[in-house]
């Protein structure tokens, strides 16, 4: 050892091993402990050693705190451990289920940001490949901006529930290799926050209750419909009372959110700064319904309680920004940021469905098209390859070689070229 310090340091450790090895040593020692790992009560010591690892490295066998015998290691990792393992088997962690080798991409491993993000499947029908892609995209953003992801099961869709598509959904995303670092309760079974903001909406008179039916909605309005299927609330079928307060608003009633004349602003992240005139096209949009709370509210509700800065989803939804940004506004919550993803269209020009045939993630798998060629797919449509034809592509080189930049701005097609291929291995 050939500083000054080093050599103190070890002076002074020897002189205390002496007085181990008279049997000199405080009883205060935690039981349990061996001479080797008791905790070192000579504070020059501890100073001496503090001051020594500010320009080393130290491997200390057995602890965090500051032991009696350690071991200086100078730019060489920890030497091997040698003792023999244990013969009880360790539980599979989460990752091994979606097809990951440990430690095959860090960036899957659990941990702790100030970001976090949401894997969210309705299970009103089975992963195709265009939710598969928008849920890639999400996946990928997340593992390489160190976001949290979770997995969020929106199941307030009642009557288009498929209760056996919640399971085919979680193992669909683990066979195509999308994990998530934690699972959120059932959206259907944990609405107390959401009717609790209803009563908080109710107090401070910005809800009211509607009793008409979507037919005499849909007479009564003079504009064109919103989207998704909106029909506009118009102002002349409010109540007289609207606009008052409800101190325990009946939740088996439907309330609408009274919206005002304001433009609302919406900055989104890849398709730039939209305004919404909600008064002109949706009008008075339901946050309850007597089957519970609506999907604006709900979602809201949700993304905010949960700590949600970063909501993927498909560019159609980017009018549902606008509705949820007036509900974050009322309960004095900051919305996320916005990244509306283009969609998978058919070669009609229409969103992905049914009628172009059986695109579900589980039929491929089920047909024996390997995971990797779906996500090699996916990566075309994301401009990861120059090619007019995708190659194999597994799930860690999505997330490496994703770049959010040449994400094209408009819609992709599904072509019979690409099916053709999935189906061809």
């Amino acid at each position: 050892m050939n500083d000054p310090l080093g050599r103190r340091c070890s002076d002074k450790i020897a002189s205390l091993s002496r007085i181990e090895s008279d049997g000199i040593w405080p009883s205060s020692a935690p039981l349990g402990c061996s001479k080797s790992t008791r905790p070192c009560g000579d504070s020059v010591v501890s100073d001496l050693v503090a001051a020594w690892t500010s320009s080393r490295r130290f491997h200390f066998s057995r602890s965090t705190t500051c032991f009696m015998r350690f071991k200086p290691v100078i730019c060489k990792p920890p030497p091997t451990r040698t003792s023999r393992p244990s013969s009880r088997r360790k539980p599979e962690p989460y990752w091994s289920a979606a097809g990951w080798a440990k430690g095959e991409f860090s960036a899957a491993m659990p941990h702790m940001s100030a970001f976090r993000s949401r894997l969210a499947p309705s299970p009103t029908g089975a992963l195709h490949l265009g939710n598969a892609r928008t849920f890639a995209i999400n996946w990928a953003l997340a593992r390489q901006q160190n976001w949290s992801l979770v997995l969020r099961i929106e199941d307030l869709d009642h009557p288009r529930v498929k209760p056996e598509t919640i399971d085919q959904s979680r193992r669909d995303l683990a066979w195509l290799g999308l994990n998530w670092d934690e699972e959120m309760p059932i959206q259907s079974s944990d609405i107390a926050a959401c009717l609790e903001t209803l009563r908080r909406l109710g107090r401070q008179g910005l809800i009211f209750p509607c009793n008409r039916t979507r037919k005499e909605v849909a007479a009564a309005q003079s504009a064109p419909h919103g989207t998704r299927g909106d029909i506009r609330y118009e102002p002349s079928l409010r109540p007289p009372d609207a606009g008052r307060t409800w101190m325990d608003p009946d939740p088996a009633l439907t309330w609408r959110f009274l919206v005002d004349d304001t433009e609302c602003l919406v900055q989104d992240e890849l398709m730039g700064e939209h305004r919404f005139d909600l008064a002109a096209t949706v009008g008075d949009f339901p946050v309850w319904t007597a089957k519970g709370p609506a999907y604006q509210l709900a979602v809201a509700v949700d993304d905010a309680r949960q700590g949600v800065t970063d909501v993927v989803r498909g560019n159609d939804l980017l009018p549902s920004a606008a509705r949820q940004q007036v509900i974050y506004a009322a309960i004095d919550s900051t919305p996320p940021r916005w990244w509306h993803v283009p969609l998978i269209r058919g070669e009609d020009g229409l969103r992905l469905a049914k009628r172009h045939g059986d695109t579900r993630v589980s039929s491929f798998a089920e047909a024996g098209v390997p995971s990797d060629r779906i996500m090699g797919l996916m990566a075309l449509w994301c401009g990861i390859s120059d090619s007019d034809m995708p190659r194999p592509m597994d799930a860690s080189e999505f997330a490496t070689t994703f770049d959010i930049t040449r994400l094209s701005p408009e819609d992709i097609t599904l072509t019979k070229e690409h099916l053709a291929w999935l189906i061809d291995c």
